[in-house]
């Protein structure tokens, strides 16, 4: 195979997911204003606790500060062995809106947040429900707003994707992807007409449901033994014959999911066997992945080394067009969802560590080895 053969290859899979992203940008959509109502809308914030002594009281501040909504928040302590329980049963003391759930041990087969979550329905009282991670800062407009596009896309389920705050290396370089896969491999607007699984899409820091709805999907029981319920828990409710949404959350939440370089590698890998690097995708996604975002550069860098001594006509042009559609989505995502130019910028390096923590996530799998989350062992998935 030749360079320009190469080269040309790499163009074809850099416009995949540019095309994509140019036609998603303007339909990812964020959530409405919410007109002032008769009736506030009664919303129940669903929130999953284990070992956050550090955020809960900031986000229990957050959320007490929503404009627009009758609001309870329950807070389940999934067996803290810090503060946490402490700080939300004195802020229950303070303010009747908030509730301590103590969350039993997870049975045999249970993820421990999706055995959270499922005490967490248990336990609500209103009908109208925000699952929140705690390390999500949502605004004050956030939960009516969210209320609002839930009734605005007519689903079941619609999960927003808060701002990813960023600091340490590996998040500065590789959270920025969420956008990029979401945008640049799932088909928008295909996704809101057909109701199939495979299209379903989702981001487990915010979603927001309907207690009907929920109990027709089997909630999270229906993904029990899932690690990833920003993917499995929209299947389930597709699979139940109820549509589910996405939008842009970029404007009323933002999130810091880790907070070091260590802890992105752990988390980007617990799920990943179920995503991107599962057995079924893991080759397609090397192949659309590497060669659309990384092979381009390698052509130009051995171009550079070797002065295009010997290469075929034209090489130079289609490899540095494809080095240009491999860098639009970042570039655009980085202006829509105000992410680091500098990340954007180091594309390919993300890439190529993105692919390798899919392949060292399966080969782990494989040989049946455990992570710890949160100082819980995981089963292999």
């Amino acid at each position: 195979m030749t360079i320009l053969v190469l080269a040309w290859l790499g163009l074809v899979l850099a416009s995949i997911p540019a095309l994509l992203t140019w036609n998603n940008l303007p339909l990812f959509r964020k959530a409405p204003r919410r007109a002032p109502a008769a009736r506030r809308p009664q919303v129940s914030v669903l929130v999953p606790a284990r070992n956050e002594e550090t955020a809960i009281g900031r986000l229990l501040g957050d959320l007490l500060a929503s404009d627009g909504v009758d609001l309870e928040v329950v807070i389940l302590d999934d067996a803290s062995e810090d503060g946490t329980a402490e700080i939300v049963a004195a802020a229950a003391a303070r303010d009747p809106r908030v509730r301590l759930v103590r969350g039993g041990s997870p049975p045999a087969g249970w993820c421990g947040k999706q055995h959270a979550c499922w005490q967490l329905a248990a336990a609500a009282r209103h009908d109208m429900w925000i699952f929140c991670d705690v390390d999500v800062q949502p605004t004050p407009d956030a939960i009516a707003r969210s209320v609002a596009a839930l009734d605005a896309a007519d689903a079941a389920l619609v999960s927003g994707f808060p701002r990813q705050v960023t600091g340490s290396f590996l998040e500065w370089l590789l959270l920025p992807l969420i956008h990029f896969v979401l945008l640049g491999f799932l088909p928008l607007a295909r996704s809101r007409q057909v109701a199939s699984p495979s299209l379903a899409a989702g981001c487990g820091q915010w979603f927001i449901t309907r207690r009907a709805d929920y109990e027709r999907a089997g909630g999270h029981a229906a993904i029990r033994a899932s690690l990833h319920d920003g993917v499995k828990l929209p299947r389930a409710y597709r699979r139940a014959g109820l549509r589910t949404d996405i939008f842009d959350a970029t404007d009323i939440a933002s999130c810091r999911m880790y907070d070091t370089s260590h802890g992105v590698w752990q988390g980007l890998s617990k799920n990943a066997t179920e995503g991107v690097g599962s057995p079924a995708t893991i080759l397609p996604f090397t192949l659309l992945l590497g060669g659309g975002q990384v092979l381009p550069f390698v052509i130009i860098a051995q171009g550079l080394v070797t002065r295009f001594a010997g290469w075929p006509a034209g090489t130079m042009a289609v490899a540095g067009a494809a080095v240009g559609l491999a860098y639009l989505p970042r570039f655009l995502d980085a202006r829509r969802f105000g992410q680091s130019f500098s990340s954007a910028l180091a594309h390919p390096v993300g890439i190529g560590v993105f692919l390798a923590i899919q392949w060292v996530a399966l080969a782990r799998k494989a040989l049946g080895l455990r992570t710890t989350w949160r100082g819980r062992a995981l089963d292999p998935q």
